[in-house]
């Protein structure tokens, strides 16, 4: 027997298990405890409380050996996860609150036979009797019920089903059952099961009351009866344990735990019962089935992809997913709110406070584990975390998307990633991002604290917000980014996409914030050399300029900037801005001059290695000509808009007629930025005009496309049958790459392959062929990557059709 061991007056703490080094034979007396560690003494120990015996008794606070219970003898389980004060549920819980899901020790679930209330019995009076009913297997016809539901595609021996939908169990008795026979189906999901609290869960097949899931007899041939059951659509979404049960003379007789027999419960997004339920198959397709997709990076006016492998069905993720919320100790009977899952699920993509799955680091250096560049999918991911059960070096906002939808897609909640470019960021929630400049036109960075992202990335989860009025259901806002704390954790959302576009900042979770992001004004200011700052431009247009998603059923963009917001300057845009005023969120309103001069910068797309014109064009709407003293900085910046090279500064003069324009062209070298490229780098104009009294302003930031890669299949593949696919890649630069890491990966049809390159020089070719099995037909993706410590984001993709 294991018991779980409580320390009195510390709080419950994440799951970390520490084998039990020497079984002790069980003591309350502090002397014989100093027998077994020498270190102990009275001020060095703690007071415990066994879940088993419901004894408080001491222990040393010691590594040696395992605290023991003072009643019994125990083998210990001794984890941190079951390390919880008195104080957290004496008065109020009569034991602690289940929290795990996967990691139990779930031996005891049942005895073999359990009396009836007032039997005296410990057994059946003659078992097993002549014609007595008995279980002889079980059968949860995984291939039968898999297609029904939906989860073909996952890699597990065991049946995965989504709930509000019918499976089938065969279930082979002794001989054939008779009309006074009476059984049931028992489903266990955590430890210490309730049938008041769902997560112990009592199907009946006649006329006895059972619980909310309902069961039917569908079938029978010879001793073999096929029963359906329907899990409730707000079940608890998890792993179950099944138990088949039959009612006897004195008790019930079950049947023991078999491992084979336990399945995985998912969210319903095919139920219109389930509060993810999503109304078209072809979105249903897109936003739960497909484990590829794009995730949308650059900038507003040069929009660049990267392939993403959400790997929703690989080997062990659902697992990853399940212990994700097992190590946030989310309590099992909470675990069928999808609300509460996500908010859970955005808390704990991130480790800034809770040990969570991935470490956020924006520093340009990652020696200590993977750059955020490097990964090309979840699916590493995920399994890392399983594994080691430590959070996973490094990530930056795609990469917590992209895991963040990877664990929607797996516990069955439509979801999806999109790309807010021109995000405002760090702005305290108000709709105020200022951007200072010295008098003499150059950027004034030691003072300016807000920023303006070229891109954020966060996911969207489809629901209905029972906790909400019925308009705001459908698409939220989750975002697992830690930027601030949202109820003390680093979190974001579910916000409703709804309430943020109509201004209705109230309702939870997070609605401000999200408006923020996408609505912001940006202040332009001039800050003189007392300190005294004074607005001469106000930009309400660029910050949440583009808002991408991937479009259903193809490798394109779908735009869904109006989703969030109306049309600049129309009367509904006015009204949500006057809304969101009215609950908190501040904006300025700076009264300016009209202006007469304006200026900005264009820039097509360059290929990383050419040359990069750039064109500064003033525009002059007065009645008299004006001649402007002008200043253009070039920096390189990462795509938080952190500047980390300012590598030239120009000055030049420009006169411009009445209403008429002028432009001037400006052109940067390779080699004036290629040395100071890192990963996520792009280039960063800055213009600042000066005539009279007037000051114009304007910046841009121009992403550079990157290197192509070919991959190329042998043939046309077949499920079964050996193929192969070629990858190559040729440096087009004038540099050597060095530490270069080719990575392919193809849900479906090949696992994650890994390969090394110290250096490939310029102009010099790489190539790989790899070898290949598909076991499903289809259309399936490849993905492959190369990543550098001075070249990243060199991606490529190719779809292949694979035959029956």
């Amino acid at each position: 027997m294991r018991a779980q061991v409580h320390k009195v007056g510390e709080p419950q703490r994440r799951s970390r298990t520490f084998p039990a080094k020497h079984p002790q034979t069980a003591t309350s007396n502090a002397a014989e405890s100093s027998a077994c560690c020498p270190g102990f003494s009275s001020s060095s120990s703690s007071f415990f409380f066994c879940s088993l015996c419901s004894c408080r008794f001491l222990a040393p606070r010691c590594s040696s050996s395992p605290p023991r219970c003072a009643l019994r003898s125990h083998t210990w389980n001794f984890s941190a996860s079951t390390i919880m004060s008195l104080s957290n549920y004496k008065g109020r819980f009569t034991g602690p609150v289940p929290t795990s899901n996967l990691r139990i020790d779930d031996r005891d679930d049942f005895q073999d036979f359990e009396p009836f209330d007032g039997s005296s019995y410990a057994g059946p009076r003659a078992f097993p009797a002549g014609d007595a009913l008995q279980v002889m297997g079980v059968n949860m016809r995984k291939e039968f019920n898999e297609g029904s539901h939906n989860t073909t595609e996952y890699t597990t021996n065991l049946l995965v089903v989504r709930r509000g939908h019918s499976f089938v169990i065969d279930v082979t008795f002794s001989r054939p059952l008779t009309p006074q026979d009476d059984f049931q189906l028992e489903f266990l999901i955590g430890a210490d099961p309730s049938p008041n609290k769902n997560s112990h869960v009592i199907v009946t097949f006649g006329n006895r009351q059972g619980g909310s899931w309902s069961g039917e007899i569908v079938g029978t041939q010879g001793n073999v009866v096929s029963l359906s059951v329907t899990p409730d659509a707000k079940a608890i979404v998890g792993m179950y344990r099944t138990y088949v049960a039959i009612s006897m003379a004195d008790g019930m007789q079950r049947t023991k735990k078999d491992p084979e027999t336990n399945m995985y419960l998912l969210f319903n997004p095919w139920c219109p019962e389930d509060d993810v339920f999503y109304p078209d198959e072809a979105g249903r397709n897109e936003y739960v089935m497909n484990p590829t997709g794009i995730i949308y990076q650059g900038s507003a006016d040069s929009v660049g992809e990267r392939n993403w492998i959400y790997g929703q069905f690989e080997d062990n993720i659902l697992d990853a997913c399940i212990y994700i919320l097992d190590v946030c100790e989310m309590p099992i009977h909470s675990r069928g709110n999808v609300i509460m899952i996500v908010r859970k699920a955005s808390a704990m993509i991130n480790s800034l406070d809770d040990q969570g799955v991935l470490v956020g680091n924006w520093s340009d250096n990652y020696s200590m584990g993977n750059a955020p560049t490097s990964w090309i999918g979840s699916v590493q991911i995920l399994q890392k975390y399983l594994t080691n059960g430590v959070p996973v070096c490094y990530a930056q906002c795609w990469v917590f998307a992209g895991v963040l939808c990877t664990f929607l897609r797996c516990l069955g909640i439509p979801g999806r990633v999109i790309t807010n470019f021109n995000s405002a960021h760090d702005n305290t929630g108000n709709l105020i991002t200022e951007l200072i400049f010295k008098e003499v036109g150059i950027p004034d960075r030691r003072n300016t604290r807000d920023s303006i992202w070229n891109y954020h990335c966060w996911c969207e989860a489809y629901m209905n917000r029972v906790d909400l009025p019925p308009k705001y259901k459908g698409w939220q806002v989750v975002d697992a980014t830690p930027q601030e704390t949202s109820d003390g954790h680093y979190r974001c959302g579910p916000a409703s996409v709804s309430a943020i576009k109509d201004g209705d900042l109230c309702h939870p979770f997070d609605s401000g914030f999200v408006f923020a992001e996408v609505n912001s004004d940006i202040i332009y200011l001039m800050r003189d050399k007392f300190g005294t700052m004074t607005p001469f431009k106000v930009d309400t247009t660029s910050v949440g300029k583009l808002i991408l998603t991937k479009a259903i059923g193809a490798m394109t963009s779908e735009d869904v900037t109006f989703n969030y917001k109306y049309a600049e300057g129309s009367p509904e845009d006015e009204r949500t801005m006057t809304a969101a005023e009215a609950y908190g969120c501040d904006r300025d309103h700076p009264e300016l001059p009209h202006a007469n001069l304006s200026v900005d910068i264009t820039a097509e797309q360059h290929v990383l290695g050419d040359i990069v014109k750039v064109v500064v064009i003033f525009t002059n709407n007065s009645e008299v000509a004006k001649t402007v003293e002008a200043h253009l900085e070039q920096s390189v910046v990462f795509y938080t808009g952190v500047v980390t090279n300012s590598f030239k500064e120009e000055n030049f003069t420009v006169r411009v007629g009445p209403h008429q324009t002028n432009s001037t062209t400006f052109q940067v070298q390779p080699q004036e930025y290629m040395s100071l490229l890192g990963s996520q780098s792009a280039l960063h104009f800055v213009v600042n005009g000066r005539s009279g009294n007037e000051e114009v302003s304007d910046f841009k930031v121009v992403s550079l496309i990157s290197p192509s890669i070919d991959i190329m299949f042998s043939g046309n593949p077949q499920v079964n049958r050996k193929t192969s696919v070629t990858v190559r890649f040729k440096n087009p630069l004038n540099i050597t790459l060095h530490n270069a890491i080719l990575v392919m990966e193809a849900p479906g049809l090949m696992k994650n392959r890994t390969f090394s390159y110290k250096t490939i020089h310029p102009h010099a070719e790489i190539s790989q062929t790899v070898e290949f099995e598909p076991k499903k037909p289809g259309l399936k993706y490849i993905v492959v990557q190369l990543d550098c410590d001075n070249l990243s984001d060199v991606q490529a993709r190719a779809e292949v059709n694979v035959s029956p």
